[in-house]
């Protein structure tokens, strides 16, 4: 999803998405899949200083930047876990997902769904 400010960010995942689909085509004859993960916030050392950083820049508290700013526009109004991506990365990994291939699954709390 495009997002505000973040003309660079937005254009180098929009470029993972489109290289995921070519490699599920060129991999496909081989039993090779390709998906890519796409997760809302996860509250990283990394999202924990834009916190800090949005807090001040902003004047807000740090519970304000996250129910404000961060997750506002989620459905779910939690921070997406590294433990859900991991067990999704497993089952990608699996036989089970063995048909599954160029697809981009998002895992963001609903705020794709918009």
């Amino acid at each position: 999803m495009a997002s505000e400010f973040k003309s660079a960010y937005v254009a180098s995942k929009h470029g993972i998405v489109g290289f995921t689909k070519t490699l599920a085509l060129e991999g496909a004859p081989l039993g090779i899949t390709c998906n890519a993960i796409c997760p809302g916030y996860v509250k990283t050392p990394l999202v924990e200083k834009q916190i800090a950083d949005q807090a001040k820049a902003h004047n807000l508290s740090e519970s304000e930047v996250i129910s404000k700013v961060m997750l506002y526009k989620q459905a779910v109004k939690e921070f997406v876990s590294v433990e859900s991506l991991g067990q999704l990365a497993l089952f990608l990994a699996s036989e089970q997902a063995n048909t599954l291939t160029g697809a981009s699954i998002p895992v963001d709390g609903g705020w794709n769904a918009q």
